[in-house]
């Protein structure tokens, strides 16, 4: 696979601390398996959030399939209390697509949800041979995932991403120059939500900006000249008093780091009040947007657009190779060969 399909955004190195699992909702080689995932590995809350959440969920359909529970104990009920080596030994192939088929039918999953659950799995089952060395073979290795259809990422045009910081340009409201920054960021860097969010003051030097990513890795960015034309726009207004994180470089009204919801809304509300339908375009459409205008227009490597990108895999970059039929179209007519014909 390319990049894990579990969380496509870092939730950030200022996360909020999240509510321990009840005791029933785990057991020791699950919180084992979390907390070597979360410290040495340094995959992000939000990834191990959802490891937990699709494991608890396999865990209890195998509590509930070997009738270790009465038949009418809610689903949400079911104790992990009960999984021991024993249980994960007896676990087959045939167990893992049973598993597979309850997500389908029952749940109503779909096949982007089934895969990340499929990998989670996969992991998890590596981690007890490789690691905890309880199982003599990872039998989810063969458990294969379903079948996704590669869709384009939708993305705004050139006009429609200008029409987007005009209207932002033309707002007047007090934080105004920061709404324009964030879109400006948005737009020419292709960074993901939370990796906006935890911008520090100190993550910018000159004309460069460290940014933490996905599984805690850093990678630098460049900043163009609407960039720091529009970071200096917003430092000057920016408030330094009385702020809860002095550092962040993007606060709310209350002084506080600006939230990924907060921003998500005023995303929306632009994208609305510039003649664009808020339910096609978020957040996460402007990183799609700007790693098509810098792949058309720029005619940039595709190696230098993953590490723009921080995409792990240069699979997952190079979905942008395919959105733009006109340059397909123009690099076949600019072939020298195009124009040689057969002499009749």
């Amino acid at each position: 696979m390319t990049d894990h399909p579990l969380s496509h955004d870092q939730a950030g190195k200022k996360g909020k601390a999240r509510p321990a699992p009840k005791p029933q909702d785990s057991f020791v080689w699950l919180d084992q398996f979390l907390g070597y995932f979360q410290s040495i590995k340094e995959r992000s809350p939000l990834t191990i959030k959802e490891y937990r959440y699709d494991l608890v969920l396999f865990f209890r359909f195998m509590v509930r399939r070997r009738r270790l529970c009465p038949d009418d104990l809610p689903f949400d009920a079911i104790s992990l209390t009960l999984v021991d080596d024993n249980l994960i030994r007896s676990i087959s192939l045939a167990d893992l697509y049973a598993f597979i088929t309850f997500l389908s039918v029952e749940r109503k999953n779909g096949p982007a949800i089934r895969a990340r659950r499929v990998a989670s799995i996969r992991t998890f089952f590596g981690y007890l041979k490789n690691k905890a060395r309880i199982l003599d073979e990872n039998i989810a290795l063969e458990l294969e995932s379903p079948r996704l259809l590669r869709r384009l990422p939708r993305h705004l045009s050139l006009e429609e991403s200008e029409k987007l910081l005009e209207t932002a340009a033309e707002s007047n409201h007090t934080w105004s120059a920061r709404d324009y920054c964030i879109l400006t960021l948005f737009l020419n860097c292709g960074m993901r939500l939370s990796e906006l969010c935890n911008i520090d003051r100190s993550d910018i030097r000159g004309d460069t900006l460290r940014v933490l990513g996905k599984g805690g890795k850093e990678r630098t960015i460049y900043l163009n000249a609407a960039c720091l034309d529009a970071l200096d726009d917003y430092l000057k207004v920016r408030p330094d008093k009385q702020n809860s994180d002095p550092d962040a470089l993007f606060v709310s009204r209350n002084r506080r780091r600006i939230s990924t919801k907060m921003v998500q809304l005023l995303v929306k509300n632009f994208i609305a009040a510039s003649g664009l339908d808020p339910q096609r375009y978020s957040t996460h459409k402007l990183r799609h947007t700007a790693a098509t205008l810098m792949y058309k227009y720029g005619k940039v490597d595709i190696r230098a657009l993953q590490e723009i990108l921080g995409h792990s895999s240069i699979a997952t970059t190079e979905i942008y190779t395919h959105i733009d039929a006109d340059s397909l179209h123009q690099a076949v007519e600019s072939n020298p060969l195009s124009k040689r014909r057969r002499r009749s």
